[in-house]
């Protein structure tokens, strides 16, 4: 199973209601986002004008670069497929892919704030939320769509999927070749792929062909941090070693990641 969510271009009107619906649901800092809404164009596309938008969320990749960079001590977890009880045993950081659903989740209980995740995603879809805060780190944890993973295991639907007013956003198993979703897959809707990167975007666009050009075109202002991947993964994969390194010897938390982000800077430039 693979879990994935479809944003319909040609149904969605920019209202705005699932990014509030998804503040409501868990909380999120007005300043920060688990989801957005950008407004692209109107701009000329070959010979046509085109105006669409950019709903974007964390896209559950299937070689999601966050994962690796996770610095956080490794434990040995169960994981259970909700609809069958199977189980499986895996040894994962503090953030990792499911094994059964596919979502990449995060365990706020051993997150260490140390920012390493966001730095990583291509996408922007991680930031550190101040207001989730404990012993281990109290500046804030990594947080983000988790396609409302609580919800999904009830048998619900994700709340900004439920909220869509206009049924932009349709979410289900992408290895299922008969739901909504691989049939939206079928029909051309794709993922944005980061420059350089193969990640396997399972959150994915589909609407008409100027629409699209103008969603995935590199050079739209809305989308140019998502080229950026080997650079941010690089840099991320420097800070990793460092961050280790200082939390072994208990000195983690502001000053201790603002060193390890220093010393990662002094290595590029010896």
């Amino acid at each position: 199973m693979q879990y994935g969510m479809i944003i319909d271009l040609e149904r969605c009107v920019g209202c705005h209601a699932c990014t509030i619906a998804c503040k409501a649901e868990w909380e999120v800092p007005v300043e920060f986002g688990r989801n957005w809404v950008y407004r692209i164009g109107p701009a000329l596309v070959g010979e046509e004008m085109a105006s669409t938008y950019y709903p974007g969320l964390c896209n559950h990749c299937s070689e999601p670069v966050c994962v690796e960079e996770c610095p956080a001590d490794t434990i040995e977890m169960t994981f259970t497929d909700v609809k069958t009880g199977k189980t499986e045993v895996l040894e994962v950081a503090a953030t990792w892919k499911d094994p059964f659903d596919g979502t990449v989740q995060i365990d706020k209980s051993r997150c260490i704030g140390c920012g390493a995740c966001v730095d990583a995603c291509p996408y922007n879809a991680r930031y550190i939320n101040p207001n989730q805060t404990d012993d281990v780190s109290e500046d804030g944890k990594a947080d983000k769509c988790t396609y409302c993973k609580p919800r999904i295991d009830s048998g619900m639907e994700p709340a900004c999927v439920q909220t869509c007013i206009t049924g932009a956003r349709i979410f289900g198993d992408l290895d299922d070749p008969g739901s909504e979703v691989s049939q939206y897959v079928k029909k051309g809707a794709k993922g944005i792929e980061p420059e350089g990167g193969e990640l396997g975007p399972n959150s994915r666009y589909y609407g008409k062909k100027k629409d699209m050009a103008l969603l995935f075109n590199t050079h739209t202002p809305e989308l140019a941090d998502m080229h950026q991947v080997r650079r941010r993964a690089m840099l991320a994969s420097m800070v990793k070693p460092a961050i280790k390194t200082i939390k072994n010897i208990g000195l983690l938390g502001v000053a201790g990641a603002i060193i390890a982000k220093h010393s990662a800077g002094q290595d590029t430039q010896e």
